[in-house]
């Protein structure tokens, strides 16, 4: 699965950019093992309501499952004006 970070996300992880496998079936158990990988994931998740998630480039929630994803992507709120 490609993970892609965006913003201050990619500052904190520290690549914007990565292959991944995975046993996650939802964006949460995703989110869940990527913060057990080490303390940058921890930080850059840890704030789970400043998190938003695509799966194949459509917003989802975080209980949104990615069984077949092939893309998940993470990014704070955005704004518009």
């Amino acid at each position: 699965m490609d993970l892609r970070y965006f913003a201050w996300l990619r500052e904190r992880i520290g690549t914007g950019h990565e292959q991944v496998e995975t046993e996650a079936t939802t964006v949460a158990e995703l989110i869940d093992e990527l913060k057990r990988r080490d303390e940058a994931y921890a930080f850059a998740f840890s704030d789970l309501t400043a998190i938003r998630a695509a799966v194949n480039q459509d917003l989802v929630e975080l209980d949104a499952p990615i069984t077949g994803a092939r893309e998940v992507a993470f990014f704070p709120p955005m704004t518009g004006g």
